[in-house]
């Protein structure tokens, strides 16, 4: 920002605190005016140096406090565009005049900070000479004694100010050939001071404190590690002589137990450090490493050692940038010297220890020793191997798994040359590994992982063999290398593969063919495991093989392809192996970096990966024959990867080879078509059922090869691709055969023939897709609009009638019920509206069912949104509807690139079919209004709400479909935008009840927000986690979105039922769904653990019916039962005199007596028996509880009956079952289970022969309905 525009600024202020300084300002500019003195920052710093002097006119002393505020403040922005000659020749003059506002008593922060800048601007410009000048005169030195003062003040802003304009002037030194800025040592001997006076303070502080516990708080402590900080960060850096001292104060602030005090100690460092970064101050570096060496802590100092230890890991991390080749060759003697506390008792040591000494695997060993070592970097790595191995020695034993830690490091620091290095490793961690005693199999797993990537698995297997086929005595088996091998092998050789691993899956599948058809035994399931893990390390040995040209030759591919037909087990990872072996030589090509970074990396260069792609080349094409046919033996829900795997392989395939093998498929696929098509009309459209493992057609296997490749095939036969393509698409009998055709098109686009081809041929297009638009079968919707899109996608200006020829059904298909098809429709209708935009010429009389005279129009935005609205006088209310929707998604679309005329003639006519009786035509309505809310501006819908509100209300009592609670989110919506005021005023009188809902519902939000928020609970930031991701579009959330999706609309009460629903809904967006488990009887808690847990656990909320209050029953004064009031009318049973029907027998009176003894000798509780004549004695108090048998002998039929139940197949139990819980049913009783409860209907011819007295609920005797029965 310029000077002009900073003092802009401050004419116009904003703040009441800044109308001083403009003033000040306006004064001064005025006097410069009247002087005739231009507004330069010459004059402005001549004006205000005599104002300042006003303000200031007493000796140390401010006698205008305001006023000197507002001339210091003025003066800082202007000083530093003054010339830089000017400031150094009135230097004391200019001090003079702002030394008051730095040293008085009474300087305000404000003041201080203004005062600061003025004083960095003024000592930067200034020249080696003047830094000469001692401190007792009015000179530089002085001026920096004030600042450093300063920069140790109580007040953080004053401090901060100070401390930055003190760095920002060591880092502009004047030019001379010190590398250190003419004061650096100043500023380090008061910073050293300042801290050491601090660290006695503290140390003194803490004598007195002894028995407290906490931690004595040092502000001066802190402020003064700040000031050494801000003076090491400037570009010379801490003086080359005070590193010592410094160092030795700061590792004595590094044993406080202050965590603070600690950090900045280390932030010190840091600093330090990246200031010795650069070849300028890296002189430095080796005096402060030998400085850090020499303070080295006790071995046991568990409270300093690791701080120092990640110090001298930073050092060596800056020296390995700075000279890569003396600190590589250093590496063995750090080695040696930070292992030795790893036999440290302290876990904190230890770790450190390790860190430090992968951070020197990681960052001092060059790339340059891996690509191409010396002898001396050989020796230097021989070294650091011994090192490494000695670890694995009894006496680091206690810090072994850092250990293994270290060793994964030096094995991804040395890679492919740990090959000769690391073989004692690798021996030793196996031996470990093997030992079933040993507890760290993981860690030690992890290493072996790093040696196979770095070493190669041929390496690793020498050392550690499998002994799977020809195990020795004493020599252990190791199928647990199986697995690592599958996790780790990479860019290896792969005819080690060859000559390894085919041989032991030949062995391993040769006993598995020994043991016959047999049943599997444990041995012949291992074998098999064996075999399978065996060829899962195909893949890795297939990323960037070494010898690729070498070891892939035509007996290996004849090989892959035995096993691809006999082993359908292995095809996957055989597949996976082939895939790779030409993607990952294909990423070499395409990635942007450096042939030697490549090389270094992966040991091929892009060269030998285009060689290897050549050479899989001569095999693409019988490989992909093989592919073919196991593609075709293969099922559907299994083909995935091998079309991938068909895919790669035509991208690398030969020009003739691919029209060789396109004119065969296609040829199978005509024939095939033939003879679909001589089966009879009746065998073509009967239905066939589909099973996971039926085989498709052969028409749908050819044609999924065919559009895989299609991408790849040469122009000239594209012709020949869309007349297969015509004879498909009117085929009605096979649905999925037609909705393969249509993805064909979509497909071509991918390429640039493909996009091509379908501009050439856009015309044939047209009319294949106008003529197939009837035959279209359900099923292919989808595809169809997706294959419109990649046609009008390539569309000519010329041929904008195919848009109005396929308006129609672009415009049902927004109905469809398949999600997909809608928005594919949806993108359909986008697309044609862009493609109107550009222009064009649309020839009418090409429509179909169109007059050959009709004009010609120009295509246009407005044209297009008239052709959509003609659908809006559909005969049916399906197309009605479909047209609203359709011109919803364009106008949201569109809506900032239409006259506003359009849109409120479009806004206007829509809101009139909110009166129509039709709810589909009005629930697109709803939708439509929704966005004209949410999109538009202001001031174009405000005028529409008296027509909208009044229309919109009619349905707010509607509660199909939901019209409630979506007119509630509009309206919502509305007075969030317009007010509710606004919305009021158009609101009739019965739908301001709806209105004061929302208002109500509103408050209690915000009140609850403001009580979450005093308790700490963030509630926006839950409500994001809620809606994160509900919506695929901004336009499906402008449809259906709401700030409040409450489904409580169809309550208008404040309380109760509609929180729950709100508490419930905010759990389910939490959770994904809402999950609830049925209360059970007598509050018992559910089981998750009983069988019959899940049918108490449901995703839907249960509704709880209120249970039937029981009353007293209603007697006179002679305690007979009353049966109505006064009236002789009935009661009502909600009533308090209603009368219970369930009263407890035996009450005194002669009907009691009789009900008791009906009770006793045949109610729910009296004794019974059963089937097969047992007494059965009832406990049960509700329906369905459990009875107790007493009888010991069970009858001999029942046993027998129970026999030939389990003799029976569980098919033919359920049989039984189903059809015997069938008959309860139709009886209307209940099976064992409680299930299948049918109301029970009185039937004469099947009731029990009596008296006329029929049992009712209770056990009370009441007469029957009929008479005898028969």
């Amino acid at each position: 920002m310029s000077l002009e525009e900073k003092l802009e600024k401050i004419r116009s202020p904003k703040l009441q605190n800044q109308r001083e300084t403009a003033i000040v300002l306006s004064a001064v500019e005025d006097t410069l005016k009247e002087q005739r003195h231009d507004l330069t920052p010459t004059g402005y710093l001549a004006a205000l140096l005599a104002l300042l002097g006003q303000a200031n006119a007493l000796p140390n002393a401010i006698v205008n406090q305001d006023l000197a505020v507002s001339v210091v403040y003025l003066l800082d922005l202007v000083i530093g565009n003054v010339p830089a000659a000017l400031l150094r020749a009135k230097f004391s003059q200019i001090l003079t005049s702002i030394a008051p506002s730095l040293t008085s008593e009474d300087a305000t922060a404000p003041s201080l900070r203004s005062s600061i800048g003025c004083l960095e601007s003024l000592l930067v410009v200034q020249d080696r000479a003047a830094w000469t000048l001692p401190q007792t005169q009015i000179s530089p030195r002085r001026a920096v004694a004030g600042l450093l003062a300063l920069a140790s003040d109580q007040r953080p802003k004053v401090r901060k100010r100070a401390q930055d304009a003190v760095t920002h002037i060591l880092q502009h030194p004047p030019p001379s050939p010190s590398l250190d800025h003419p004061v650096a040592d100043m500023c380090a001997e008061t910073a050293m001071r300042t801290l050491s006076n601090a660290l006695a303070v503290s140390s003194t502080s803490k004598s007195k404190s002894r028995g407290s516990t906490q931690e004595h708080n040092q502000p001066g402590l802190i402020h003064a590690l700040q000031l050494v900080k801000a003076i090491a960060s400037a570009s010379g850096g801490w003086p080359s002589r005070k590193i010592e001292p410094l160092c030795e104060v700061l590792m004595g602030v590094s044993r406080s137990n202050n965590e603070y005090l600690t950090m900045a100690a280390f932030e010190i460092f840091e600093v330090m450090f990246q200031g010795m970064a650069d070849q300028f101050s890296s002189s430095k570096l080796p005096r402060l490493m030998e400085a850090l060496s020499d303070l080295k802590p006790s071995q046991n100092d568990s409270q300093l050692l690791p701080p120092w230890i990640a110090v001298i890991s930073r050092g060596y991390d800056i020296s390995a940038q700075i000279d890569p080749e003396s600190t590589f060759h250093k590496l063995p003697e750090l080695f040696g010297k930070v292992s030795e506390f790893l036999c440290s008792t302290s876990y904190e040591i230890r770790v450190s220890a390790s860190e430090c000494m992968i951070s020197f695997l990681v960052n001092c060993i060059p790339e340059s020793v891996i690509a191409e070592p010396s002898i001396i970097d050989e020796k230097t790595l021989e070294k650091v191997a011994r090192s490494a191995q000695d670890l694995l020695n009894v006496r680091f034993q206690a810090a072994w798994m850092e250990v293994f830690n270290i060793e994964a490091a030096f094995f991804e620091a040395l890679r492919w040359r740990a090959i000769p290095l690391a073989r004692g490793i690798v021996t030793t961690i196996g031996e470990l590994r093997t030992s079933d005693s040993f507890n760290g199999k993981k860690e030690a797993d992890v290493v072996l992982g790093k040696a196979i990537q770095s070493m190669g698995p041929k390496a690793v297997l020498e050392i550690l063999p499998l002994n799977l086929v020809r195990s020795q005595k004493g020599q252990p088996g190791r199928a647990w290398l199986l697995p690592l091998l599958r996790d780790n092998v990479i860019n290896t050789n792969l005819a080690h593969f060859r000559s390894e691993f085919v041989p032991l899956s030949e062995a391993m599948y040769q006993r598995v063919i020994d043991h016959g058809e047999s049943e599997k035994t444990m041995e012949v399931k291992i074998f098999e495991t064996i075999i399978r893990q065996t060829w899962a390390l195909f893949p890795g040995y297939a990323n960037l093989p070494l010898d690729l040209v070498q070891a892939f030759d035509q007996e290996f591919a004849e090989l892959l392809s035995n096993v691809l037909y006999s082993q359908p087990d292995l095809r996957a990872d055989i597949c996976r192996g082939l895939h790779t072996l030409v993607e990952s030589n294909q990423e070499i090509l395409a990635v942007d970096a450096d042939e030697n970074e490549i090389l270094l990396r992966s040991r091929i260069t892009k060269s030998s990966a285009q060689a290897n792609l050549h050479h899989l080349a001569t095999f693409a094409g019988n490989l992909l024959a093989v592919l073919f046919n196991v593609y075709s033996q293969t099922l559907p829900q299994f083909r995935g990867y091998i079309l991938q795997c068909i895919n790669v392989y035509l991208s690398i395939t030969q020009e003739e080879v691919l029209l060789e093998t396109f004119v065969r498929v296609t040829e199978m696929l005509e024939h095939a078509l033939i003879e679909t098509a001589t089966l009879s009309p009746r065998a073509q459209q009967q239905p066939k059922e589909s099973t996971p493992n039926q085989m498709p057609p052969t028409t749908h296997t050819l044609l999924d090869l065919i559009i895989t490749l299609s991408i790849y095939l040469p122009l000239p036969t594209f012709g020949q691709l869309f007349t297969l393509t015509s004879r498909i698409l009117p085929l009605t009998h096979d649905s999925q055969l037609q909705k393969k055709a249509y993805k064909l098109l979509p497909r071509l686009a991918q390429s640039t023939n493909g996009s091509l081809a379908l501009r050439n041929r856009n015309q044939a297009l047209q009319s294949l897709l106008l003529s197939s638009a009837a035959t279209t079968s359900a099923p292919a919707r989808r595809d169809r609009l997706l294959a419109l899109t990649t046609t009008i996608d390539h569309l000519a200006n010329a041929d904008l009638h195919f848009i109005p020829s396929i308006l129609s059904e672009a415009v049902i298909a927004t109905k469809e019920v398949n999600e997909k098809a809608r928005s594919a429709a949806f993108d359909l209708l986008v697309l044609m509206g862009r493609k109107m935009k550009e222009g064009g010429t649309i020839e009418q009389s090409k429509i179909p069912h169109m007059d050959s005279g009709a004009p010609i129009v120009q295509a246009s935005l407005e044209e297009f949104f008239t052709m959509v609205s003609a659908g809006l006088v559909g005969e049916t209310p399906h197309m009605v509807s479909a047209s609203i929707t359709a011109l919803t998604r364009i106008l949201y679309e569109f809506h900032g690139q239409l006259p506003r005329n359009l849109i409120e003639d479009l806004v206007s006519t829509l809101t009139l079919f909110l009166s129509s009786n039709n709810r589909e035509i009005v629930r697109s309505c709803l939708g439509f209004a929704k966005v004209i809310v949410v999109s538009l501006p202001t001031e174009m819908v405000q005028p529409k709400l008296e027509a909208l509100v009044p229309g919109l209300l009619g349905w707010s009592k509607e509660h199909k479909s939901r019209f409630r609670a979506k007119v509630k989110h509009i309206i919502e919506r509305m007075i969030r935008r317009f007010g509710i005021q606004e919305v009021e005023r158009w609101c009739p009188e019965d739908g301001k009840k709806l209105v004061q809902n929302i208002r109500k519902t509103k408050e209690r939000k915000k009140r609850k927000k403001t009580e979450a928020g005093e308790e700490g609970v963030d509630v926006d930031e839950e409500k994001k986690i809620s809606r994160k991701g509900t919506f695929e579009s901004e336009y499906e959330e402008a449809i259906y979105g709401s700030e409040d999706e409450d489904s409580d609309a169809a309550s208008d009460d404040d309380d109760g039922a509609p929180t729950l629903k709100r508490n419930n809904r905010k759990a389910a967006a939490t959770t994904g769904r809402g999950t609830y488990i049925t209360e059970l009887p007598d509050d018992e808690p559910l089981d998750l653990l009983s069988a019959n847990a899940l049918s108490h656990i449901s995703t839907s909320r249960p509704v709880q019916f209120k249970a039937r209050r029981r009353t007293k029953a209603s007697v006179d004064l002679d305690g007979k039962l009353v049966f109505g009031n006064a009236n002789g009318t009935a009661v009502d049973q909600n009533e308090e005199t209603a009368v219970d029907s369930r009263e407890e027998p035996g009450d005194g009176t002669l009907e009691g007596g009789i009900n008791a003894y009906v009770d006793a000798t045949r109610g729910r509780d009296a004794v019974q028996r059963g089937r097969g004549g047992r007494l059965k004695f009832s406990n049960k108090k509700n329906r369905g509880g459990d009875e107790m048998e007493i009888d010991d002998e069970e009858p001999a039929e029942r046993r027998r009956e129970r026999s030939e139940w389990g003799s029976l197949s569980r098919a033919r139990r359920s049989e039984v079952s189903g059809s015997s819980k069938r008959a309860l049913a139709e009886r209307g009783g209940r099976d064992r289970a409680g299930n299948g409860v049918v109301k029970k209907r009185f039937d004469p011819k099947t009731q029990r022969k009596g008296l006329g007295v029929q049992k009712v609920k209770g056990g009370r005797v009441g007469k029957a309905r009929s008479g005898r029965t028969n």
